[in-house]
């Protein structure tokens, strides 16, 4: 039988503390109860400490979100744990997290202190912290630069004490998997008292290892992992979250080894820390990234056509995602048929090739072909627009708003060839003008998904829109468009959308 990993999630202290990734109170309120629907064992809500806001936020995480184990993080000093309790206390789960450093280079260059210093430190920061609660967390900070008999000596005092989890960090990213394989290993096998704790870790990113290493000390005995969501942390972050979490899933005759995370909820996560840090992972980021599930290569599309299982060692809507057909100069005819077909066209043979062949040119000059590239080309190539008769166009957008009035929009549009006009009202511009279109549509077409960033930097940045709409069948269509105006891009996505939906009714009554 599998045996259980503990997730412990730091996303809120170890990941605030990444450059620029700094959260106001309502925004860790937010992160906390997403976590909670992710089902982290342990939220590490903060250091309590360090300011007042931070108290503030750790406190009304312990008192509001349920499920997991609340926690805070202390230094090994009276005042801190003290701070730490008084915050956390009416969790119903909680946890002091108190530690000290172990390796010489920290004793004696930042702490300034000996070992027998340390030690005793350590000793009576688990003590008072086990006066508070019971469930006591202990780390030697520092622990893969630190003397393994001493960092044994040091963890066994900390069992004695009271300690019932023992967190081995490798707090600058320093060792190598097979260094802290053996590390992990080795406390389990010469500590007394160890099978008394659950082994923690804790790794750092500073050599790309943090992940690597982790999952090695799952291998060796760890039973709980501590981790970010997008891997944010110090420096080079920490041990990604989602990638720890999937490795064990998808590798289960590996590890032998569970968590109890709701997947569907790691890319929603990744993406509300995304947006609430501005803080936004690299393109190519294993699980969570953009092009994670996107596919441009023309043999992969092909393969991933007739079975996901080719080129996909994950169902993305595991974990809250899509698989995308990119197309590009690399793609084939089999992608570039079911794209356009999602975009409601009928291709002969001869038009799909002549399609194919266009949409490669235009990549070979531009680095991306947008989704109106794709429609441009298809309607010259079969000479009709993908709406036909039923085709809506944008005439005029015109908004009243204010910080004393009720936003109004007026819009006109061109529907099967005739001009009309409506008026909606919002609780902001973007849902006035959506209301004053719908009002006008031949059929229910409904906003589902709505999602806005800029794509350059400033007050002129270019804004992209990507929405998602629903006909009266449930169907849904995608459709994004790019503008300097909020409004204006809001209104092409939104009638871009609508088009979609109609044309794909067309061409399936027609077929």
């Amino acid at each position: 039988m599998a045996e259980k990993v503990r997730i412990f999630d730091t996303t809120l202290r170890d990941g605030e503390q990444s450059p620029g990734a700094t959260l106001m109170h309502r925004q860790k309120m937010l992160i906390a109860k997403q976590l909670a629907k992710l089902n982290v064992d342990v939220i590490e809500a903060g250091f309590p400490i360090a300011s007042e806001d931070d108290f503030l936020a750790v406190k009304e995480i312990a008192e509001t979100v349920k499920g997991p184990t609340i926690c805070a993080l202390s230094r090994a000093i009276p005042k801190d744990i003290d701070r730490a309790w008084e915050a956390i206390q009416n969790a119903k789960n909680p946890r002091i997290h108190t530690f000290m450093s172990s390796s010489d280079v920290h004793l004696k260059y930042q702490f300034k202190i000996s070992r027998k210093e340390a030690l005793q430190m350590s000793i009576e920061a688990v003590k008072r912290s086990c006066s508070y609660c019971k469930d006591v967390e202990f780390s030697p900070m520092d622990a893969t630069r630190t003397d393994p008999k001493f960092l044994f000596q040091m963890v066994e005092a900390a069992i004695d004490a009271g300690a019932t989890t023992i967190n081995i960090p490798d707090t600058v990213g320093y060792a190598q998997p097979i260094e802290f394989g053996a590390l992990i290993k080795a406390v389990i096998e010469h500590v007394p008292g160890i099978k008394n704790a659950v082994v923690s870790v804790h790794c750092h990113n500073d050599l790309g290892l943090a992940v690597a290493n982790s999952l090695e000390a799952v291998r060796n005995g760890a039973r709980q992992v501590e981790c970010t969501v997008n891997g944010l942390g110090e420096r080079a972050g920490n041990a990604s979250l989602e990638e720890i979490v999937m490795n064990l899933h998808i590798r289960k005759s590996i590890f032998n080894c569970s968590t109890g995370i709701n997947l569907r909820q790691l890319y929603p996560s990744s993406q509300m820390v995304t947006n609430l840090t501005g803080i936004s992972v690299q393109r190519n980021k294993a699980i969570v990234g953009e092009n994670a599930f996107a596919h441009e290569a023309g043999i992969h599309q092909h393969g991933l056509i007739a079975d996901s299982q080719t080129y996909e060692i994950m169902n993305p809507e595991m974990i809250g995602k899509t698989t995308k057909l990119v197309l590009g100069k690399h793609s084939g005819r089999h992608a570039t048929k079911k794209v356009l077909a999602e975009m409601g066209f009928n291709l002969t043979e001869q038009q799909l090739k002549q399609v194919s062949q266009k949409i490669k040119q235009l990549a070979d000059k531009q680095k991306t072909v947008l989704e109106e590239d794709i429609i441009a080309i298809a309607s010259d190539v079969t000479r009709q627009l993908v709406q036909e008769k039923r085709r809506i166009e944008l005439d005029e957008v015109r908004v009243n708003t204010g910080n004393k009035v009720k936003p109004t929009a007026t819009v006109t549009l061109m529907i099967d060839g005739k001009k009309k006009t409506a008026q909606g009202k919002g609780v902001g511009p973007v849902d006035a003008v959506a209301s004053a279109i719908q009002s006008m549509l031949p059929e229910r077409i409904s906003l589902k998904e709505y999602h806005l960033k800029a794509i350059t930097g400033g007050t002129d940045a270019l804004a992209d829109v990507v929405i998602k709409v629903q006909n009266g069948k449930g169907n849904v269509y995608n459709a994004e468009s790019i503008n300097e105006d909020i409004i204006m891009a809001s209104a092409n996505a939104l009638v871009k959308g609508i088009n979609k939906a109609l044309a794909s009714k067309k061409s399936k009554s027609r077929a």
